[in-house]
């Protein structure tokens, strides 16, 4: 079977590539991280909201979900099983993998790309409330995180909810894809991180890939590169719903259809009077 790129897909792919190279460049920008500021706390807390979600999927509780001022974030959750703890520590980089992958899927499907970022607001604005302030504050947890995480959650939301708002069509697609962009790309840059830091030679300190050895007794470096390849294969897969179809063959026509096709065709016969 035979793929191409779809035609519809080339101004997508147009706006995607165009994003992705903005977001390269700023790496290479000096103080460009101000700008990008807003964007790196914007994945933090996706990657959050998936270890959140998997909790609450695998049937246990979430306590807090904090964001601090170095983009880092935390995330408390009841202990269940080895299933659960490794589907609930799996889900922060692949959660933001997925997220990028979704937005990306959602844009070539034509979902209106205001839909998708008022979606996107409700979601971090319900982190935020009831995981970021609520929780934490009933449950005894230190309050030390929530003033950064509601100011966060806050103004991402508003800012968020305005772009849907007054922005043009073409605006907003690109923006929803720059999100999207920032989510794949975090997410593979911190992989990268964590898989040095899982090495033998580097300094311990807390990592979702530790957590993952502590619950199930294999390294963490083994999981860092699981996530990696787990990671390239749902982008892999989100490229190719994105920009490629598949061209298949034309189907041959039952032989009726195909004899009164050949009839039709021919040239009338000359009767001939005797």
């Amino acid at each position: 079977m035979k793929l191409s790129i779809s035609r519809d897909a080339r101004p997508q792919v147009s706006v995607l590539l165009i994003a992705a190279a903005i977001s390269i460049v700023l790496w290479f920008i000096p103080f460009a991280e101000v700008l990008t500021y807003p964007f790196r706390i914007f994945v933090t807390f996706i990657h959050e909201g998936g270890h959140a979600l998997a909790a609450l999927l695998t049937g246990n509780s979430v306590q807090s979900l904090s964001i601090a001022t170095n983009a880092s974030g935390e995330t408390y959750t009841s202990q269940g099983g080895t299933i659960s703890q490794v589907f609930v520590a799996s889900a922060g980089y692949l959660g933001s993998m997925a997220y990028g992958a979704l937005l990306l899927v959602l844009i070539r499907r034509s979902v209106a790309a205001r839909v998708v970022m008022v979606a996107t607001a409700a979601f971090i604005f319900a982190l935020t409330l009831i995981y970021g302030v609520f929780k934490p504050a009933f449950s005894g947890v230190e309050w030390t995180g929530i003033p950064f995480t509601l100011l966060a959650g806050t103004l991402l939301t508003l800012g968020l909810v305005l772009v849907a708002r007054f922005a043009g069509a073409r605006v907003a697609q690109f923006f929803v894809s720059f999100l999207a962009v920032q989510c794949v790309l975090n997410a593979l840059l911190d992989l990268k991180t964590v898989f040095f830091l899982s090495s033998p030679f580097a300094p311990s300190g807390p990592t979702d890939a530790v957590n993952m050895a502590n619950a199930t007794g294999i390294p963490a470096l083994v999981w860092s590169v699981i996530w990696i390849g787990i990671a390239v294969g749902i982008l892999w897969l989100a490229m190719r719903l994105y920009v490629v179809r598949p061209r298949r063959p034309q189907a041959a026509l039952p032989f009726a259809e195909t004899l009164q096709s050949m009839q039709q065709e021919l040239p009338p016969a000359r009767i001939s009077s005797h």
